[in-house]
């Protein structure tokens, strides 16, 4: 029975969670495993990965085989470097302490970038935060301007029109006071 160390689908319609299994070759994708070594999360960023990095490399040295994702996975975790080292361990050219040592700076080191990510993308989501900020402070300055113009517009114009009405009504009520004055006197 050939292994092999696949990603097994979970999740629900475009938003796809994966476990890490061993499982039989043979066996359908989302079948029958014969162990869960872990999980992995694309949706978030950078994708979160939960492996049991001793279990993975128990599996490796059984002869299982990694697809291409789960191998991606394994080693962005360390498993392969740990199977790795295991094998110098085997034919003495490395001693335990050695290979621990090994994967302990090579994990810290990983560790490193990945906080270095999930910092810069927290430093450009806030820039952008910042920059969609001012533009809409700017376009609220410009509605505001506009709506002020338009009331100093409306304000003018109605301003002359009651001009214009006040000295008709003068011009009407002069001739009619004439009139007023022509019949008292006939």
């Amino acid at each position: 029975m050939s292994v092999k160390i696949r990603l097994q689908r979970h999740g629900k319609k475009q938003k796809p969670f994966y476990w890490v299994v061993a499982a039989d070759a043979r066996s359908k994708r989302d079948g029958k495993y014969l162990e869960k070594i872990g999980t992995y999360n694309p949706n978030t960023n950078p994708a979160t990965i939960e492996l049991n990095l001793d279990s993975a490399v128990k599996w490796l040295h059984n002869g299982a085989q990694p697809t291409d994702t789960a191998k991606a996975i394994l080693s962005y975790k360390g498993a392969l470097l740990k199977h790795h080292l295991d094998g110098g361990i085997r034919k003495g050219a490395l001693t335990q302490e050695q290979a621990d040592a090994k994967l302990a700076t090579w994990l810290e080191a990983k560790a490193g970038k990945v906080d270095a990510k999930k910092e810069g993308l927290t430093k450009a989501q806030a820039a952008d935060k910042a920059k969609a900020f001012k533009a809409e402070q700017e376009v609220n300055a410009k509605r505001l301007a506009a709506a002020a113009q338009a009331e100093a517009d409306a304000i003018a114009a109605a301003t002359p029109a009651v001009e214009e009405e006040v000295a008709e009504v003068e011009a009407e009520e002069a001739p009619a006071a004439e009139e007023n004055n022509e019949t008292t006197e006939a």
